[in-house]
C-alpha cells in the first residue's frame, strides 16, 4: 500500500530547500557567466541553468531522493524564481542588466584583431577566424566588425555593409505621402 504522506508531505525544512537551491542557482549563474559566456552557444546562461537545475531537481523528487513530491517542487519553484528574478532585474536597472547579461565584446574592428579582448575570452585567432569562414569571409580587410555577442555567438558585420549603414539618407525620401 503506497504511504501517501511519505509521498506528498515535506521531510526537508523549506528554508533548507531555498538555501541550497538559491546557493547552487548562483553558484552556477557566476561560473557559467564568467567562466563559460562563449560555450553556452545560442542559449543564455539563465535559460542553461534552468534547464540543468530543473531536470535534477525533478529527477529526485521523482525519483524519490528527497522523499516527497512537494520538496522538489519547491526546489524546482525557487529556480524558477530566481531565473525570473534575475531577468526582471536586469529589465529593469540598468547596472544589473550588465551583471546578468554581458555587452557584446568586439574583437575586431576595421580589420583589426582585437588581441586584448580575444585574450580575455580565450578566443584564437584560429577560432575567429573559422567563425568569419563560417560567414562567408575569407579575409579580416573585409570586416568592419566581429563582436561575441551575451549568448557566446560571433556577430559580423562586413566593411560593404557598414558603408551602407553609414551612407548619408536621400532629404527627398523622407517626403510624406
Amino acid at each position: 500500500m503506497l504511504d501517501w504522506s511519505q509521498i506528498l508531505e515535506p521531510n526537508t525544512h523549506p528554508l533548507e530547500i531555498l538555501v541550497r537551491g538559491s546557493s547552487m542557482y548562483l553558484g552556477l549563474f557566476v561560473l557559467l557567466r564568467v567562466i563559460l559566456k562563449r560555450e553556452s552557444g545560442t542559449t543564455g546562461v539563465t535559460d542553461l541553468l534552468v534547464v540543468v537545475l530543473i531536470a535534477d531537481a525533478a529527477q529526485n523528487g521523482m525519483a524519490g531522493q528527497y522523499q516527497s513530491i512537494s520538496d522538489g517542487l519547491l526546489l524546482v519553484a525557487v529556480i524558477i524564481g530566481w531565473s525570473f528574478l534575475l531577468n526582471w532585474v536586469a529589465v529593469h536597472w540598468r547596472w544589473a542588466e550588465r551583471l546578468v547579461r554581458p555587452r557584446p565584446l568586439p574583437l575586431v574592428r576595421d580589420g583589426v584583431l582585437l588581441r586584448r579582448n580575444m585574450r580575455h575570452e580565450l578566443i584564437t585567432e584560429a577560432e575567429l577566424r573559422a567563425q568569419l569562414r563560417e560567414q562567408g569571409i575569407a579575409h579580416l580587410e573585409d570586416v568592419h566588425e566581429v563582436r561575441m555577442e551575451a549568448d557566446g555567438q560571433f556577430s559580423v558585420i562586413p566593411c560593404e555593409q557598414a558603408k551602407d549603414q553609414h551612407r548619408p539618407r536621400n532629404p527627398r525620401s523622407k517626403q510624406r505621402v
